[in-house]
């Protein structure tokens, strides 16, 4: 097990039993920031000491804000959160291209933050609701946990203020629902993570996604490349998914009901819907934050167009200051555009089809497009990603296959039985109130959960999102 993780397993139990000790919202609050600088700095105190400088920058900005909310200090907070991100994030990607000096070295060594894409976000859409006068009004010390919150801090959902300060102030009450719901959710998400390790590693060694990517293996075939792009895909959201079912649990034990960052995306049938589904606290925070007030600036067409592809190329950017994720943007956004002419062509020439062959036809055709972008999000070079799209798409490459047939066998029985769970899932729904599980197999469940997850999965793989 991870130093980290040992410190959260140790450190959030006793927390949560302080925390019942506490009459008062604030000396709660109080407890835990406490424990938020905490647990934050045994990945860094000088992550720490950036994290609370950011913190008090934006509380001042906020204050300047309240008073009066005017474009150009709007605009200043965008350039003090946008620069102090940058620099930690992106001044590294450019040292490589520079010619080789002490500049250039040191820039190359500048350490990535943990989390510091994620709370700087979240800074981001306080100071923007103040300016949209929304009232809020955040103590120095609630804002300082806001900013700092435990459980999102690392890697999210971005939450907003109006969300998390009015559970900051209610009593400690979390009911025996949110307990028992909590550690389904932690089961659920360690399962996940479980998951996504083994299909990142494969069942021998040097035979999982992850090492081939990382090799830059040559001579991929057609169906080589799918089984990445599917087998990568479902990695990524095992890992994600999981590790965000494991923090809404932790924040349910504690009575913070945060909100869900992923709902079923691989079902979706439209690339827009798709966006509605994955990642959800950053689709919605570009949406609100960039795609709505830039779209209304002008009302032409090409305009929003080219709206959707600069948003999702600011999507992509966010993830990490680099030219793969740039394309990978690009590709989301002119998905997103080709879909909505499509929508309108179909109007205008009224095109229907019957929603027993068009449904499942959608779905093929946006879970396909999907995971064919992730070849961008997970190559290591743009020669290796365009080569892998070319023998994606050339019908002479499909004769043979050049990867394990473990492989194989491995992401189809996966993805299939994510398909299968979701499926069940839909079939017993309707009997769920009578269905109980007993409190001693519950906790057995909860012990298997926890040996796979902490003790197997974690000590192979960190989150894949703790990179950005």
């Amino acid at each position: 097990m991870s130093s980290q993780a040992l410190l959260y397993v140790i450190v959030l139990p006793v927390a949560w039993l302080l925390l019942w000790l506490l009459k008062s919202a604030s000396a709660r609050q109080g407890l835990l920031l406490i424990v938020s600088y905490g647990l934050y700095a045994s990945f860094g105190l000088r992550f720490l000491a950036l994290l609370i400088l950011s913190s008090l920058l934006n509380y001042g900005l906020g204050i300047l804000l309240h008073r009066k909310p005017s474009l150009a200090r709007l605009w200043l907070g965008i350039i003090l959160n946008v620069g102090l991100l940058g620099t930690f994030k992106y001044l590294p990607a450019v040292a490589p291209l520079l010619p080789a000096s002490p500049l250039s070295n040191s820039l190359a060594s500048i350490a990535l933050p943990v989390g510091i894409s994620f709370w700087t976000f979240q800074a981001l859409s306080y100071l923007f609701d103040l300016y949209k006068e929304e009232e809020l009004d955040p103590s120095l010390l609630e804002f300082l946990l806001y900013m700092a919150f435990w459980p999102t801090v690392l890697s999210g959902p971005i939450c907003r203020l109006s969300t998390l300060l009015p559970q900051f102030r209610e009593p400690f009450q979390p009911a025996n629902e949110d307990v028992r719901r909590g550690l389904d959710r932690i089961c659920i998400g360690l399962f996940m993570t479980a998951l996504g390790q083994i299909l990142g590693s494969g069942l021998h060694p040097g035979q999982g996604i992850d090492s081939i990517f990382d090799s830059a293996r040559r001579g991929l075939t057609g169906p080589d490349v799918w089984c990445l792009a599917i087998g990568y895909g479902f990695e990524l959201f095992f890992n994600f998914a999981g590790y965000t079912h494991i923090v809404i649990g932790a924040a349910r034990l504690f009575g913070f009901r945060l909100d869900e960052n992923f709902d079923r995306p691989y079902l979706s049938t439209t690339p827009s819907e798709f966006w509605t589904r994955w990642h959800m606290s950053l689709s919605f925070w570009i949406r609100d934050y960039l795609f709505l007030p830039m779209v209304m600036l002008r009302r032409e067409a090409w305009w929003r167009s080219c709206v959707l592809v600069l948003s999702m190329v600011v999507f992509g950017l966010w993830h990490k200051g680099a030219l793969l994720f740039l394309l990978w943007g690009l590709y989301q956004g002119i998905l997103l555009v080709l879909h909505r002419q499509w929508q309108q062509l179909r109007t205008r020439n009224e095109w229907q089809l019957p929603q027993t062959i068009m449904g499942p036809l959608s779905w093929l055709v946006t879970f396909c497009a999907i995971c064919l972008g992730w070849i961008f999000f997970r190559a290591t070079t743009v020669p290796q990603a365009f080569a892998m799209l070319q023998s994606a798409t050339s019908p002479r490459t499909y004769a043979t296959t050049t990867l394990p047939g473990s492989l194989f066998g491995l992401v189809a029985i996966l993805a299939l039985g994510y398909f299968a769970t979701i499926g069940s899932q839909q079939l017993l729904k309707k009997y769920s109130e009578a269905l109980t599980i007993p409190l001693e197999f519950r906790f057995a469940l909860y012990a298997v959960a926890v040996y796979i997850g902490i003790f197997h999965a974690a000590q192979t793989q960190a989150f894949i999102y703790f990179q950005f």
